[in-house]
């Protein structure tokens, strides 16, 4: 797939899918805008881009915040001139359960980042995004369409609001030649275990033993696979959600 020309925003870039997804679109042609909150990860992101590609431009932000978010568009139209494609990528973890003190709080956290930040970046490129009929690919999960992750409600909620406003913008902009998808992943070989507040007792070995596929995914596959939703391959796809998960919503082995 070819993306020479095409500018590229992907938020969460420092790591894991946003990272692979960067590099991937990056070799493809693209100028690409790698933004996330850990500029020593970003660096060596765009280093990895470099040596097969043009440098990317790297932005430091925090998405959740408003003016960063509009830091972001501005600094891309300023050094592009345009924008072709936004991956809103970028989320985060925080585990509560009903019965837990920091239930309100993790949710307020969560829905920030994986769909207020959301919806304010698609507000402020899809102007621009109009203008050269582009598209945008939503990072959602498989923890959106079943309750599989333990004390986890905030994030499960979040993913399925993202669902939802994924298939709502794509009615809003089809008018304007505009596509709007999202993936789904299920288990992903990334650093989220690490990341996660909470102590880790599994390992990404050990998520791949339930799977009925025996595996886990590597964050390579599901960038291909939102490659795939922003090219021109996928010219008659908007408001649909690809699930990769190894068979994860299928069930798991006993």
């Amino acid at each position: 797939m070819a993306f020479a020309g095409k500018v590229v925003i992907v938020t969460g870039a420092s790591s894991g899918i946003g990272a692979s997804t960067g590099i991937l679109f990056n070799h493809s042609g693209a100028h690409v805008v790698l933004v996330g909150r850990n500029e020593k990860k970003l660096k060596n992101v765009a280093e990895k881009c470099a040596q097969r590609g043009a440098s990317p431009l790297v932005v430091k932000a925090d998405i959740s915040n408003d003016n960063d978010a509009e830091r972001i568009v501005n600094e891309t139209i300023k050094k592009y001139g345009k924008l072709d494609i936004l991956v809103n990528n970028a989320g985060i973890v925080v585990h509560a359960g009903i019965l837990s003190e920091n239930l309100l709080q993790a949710y307020d956290e969560t829905m920030q980042v994986n769909i207020r930040a959301v919806i304010k970046l698609t507000s402020l490129a899809a102007p621009h995004l109009i203008k050269t009929k582009g598209n945008i690919v939503n990072v959602s999960s498989i923890a959106g369409k079943n309750t599989i992750m333990k004390d986890s409600i905030a994030y499960m909620v979040s993913k399925a609001a993202l669902d939802h406003f994924t298939r709502a913008a794509a009615v809003e902009l089809a008018s304007h030649g505009v596509r709007v998808n999202a993936v789904s992943p299920g288990p992903v070989r990334t650093d989220i275990l690490e990341n996660t507040r909470m102590s880790v007792t599994k390992s990404w070995d050990d998520v791949a033993k339930i799977m009925i596929l025996n595996r886990v995914s590597e964050p390579e596959e599901i960038g291909e696979l939102i490659l795939y939703l922003a090219s021109d391959k996928a010219k008659g796809i908007t408001g649909s959600d690809f699930v990769s998960d190894n068979g994860a919503l299928l069930g798991i082995k006993a």
